[in-house]
């Protein structure tokens, strides 16, 4: 029997390029499990996220088409710290437990259809959540002064309003103190495809030969 899928937890701060280099591992064959993904997916309209939020918060915290309200939830929990406990209470386990079931329909999958396993958690320094599974941390890292900039394009917010989610991240040094791997984002995408690549054929090498 082969060994089991390696699976990889990939985190960096706001804007420093996770889901860029998730899905260039992902190109690669690696499959990817993101737990933002799965949080969105699991506050759409009718899903168990959803309905346990309009159940703790109210219906006023969804919007018209019965989705999470994400600008309103997050000014609140912003403001609130009992309030992002009690939100964090209702999504976690919802998470976790559909990580564990991605993770686990990998299980007696081939080298070549899963070679490793990507799993992107943005707060894994922060919540320790999901360390215990994985081989390798993988830290994306870049200039902050960048992660602003990429933020404030991506999502029309304000210097202040980035700088103010980065204050609540960990510091990218206390990140780094955690990487197994980093891998820089502050240059062109063919440097970072380089780098993945490298990165990829390390990664591969955890599952055929344990190094």
């Amino acid at each position: 029997m082969s060994a089991a899928a390696p699976v990889i937890a990939l985190t960096g701060g706001i804007g420093s390029g996770k889901s860029t280099v998730a899905d260039l591992l992902g190109r690669h064959g690696a499959v990817v499990i993101d737990t933002d993904a799965i949080a969105h997916e699991l506050t759409a309209a009718n899903q168990p996220g959803t309905r346990a939020i309009a159940h703790e918060f109210g219906a006023e915290y969804l919007d018209e088409q019965g989705r999470l309200d994400r600008k309103r939830m997050r000014e609140l929990v912003f403001s609130d710290a009992a309030a992002k406990q009690r939100l964090e209470s209702l999504l976690h386990p919802l998470i976790r437990s559909e990580v564990t079931s991605r993770i686990a329909n990998c299980s007696g999958k081939s080298a070549v259809e899963v070679p490793y396993i990507v799993l992107v958690v943005p707060l894994l320094v922060e919540t320790s959540a999901y360390r215990e599974l994985a081989r390798r941390v993988l830290v994306v890292d870049c200039d902050e002064e960048l992660q602003v900039a990429r933020v404030m394009r991506r999502s029309g917010l304000t210097p202040d309003a980035v700088r103010a989610i980065m204050a609540n991240q960990v510091s990218r040094a206390r990140r780094l103190e955690h990487a197994d791997d980093v891998v820089r984002n502050d240059g062109d995408l063919a440097a970072l495809e380089s780098a993945v690549a490298a990165l990829h054929e390390q990664y591969v090498r955890l599952r055929t030969d344990g190094r």
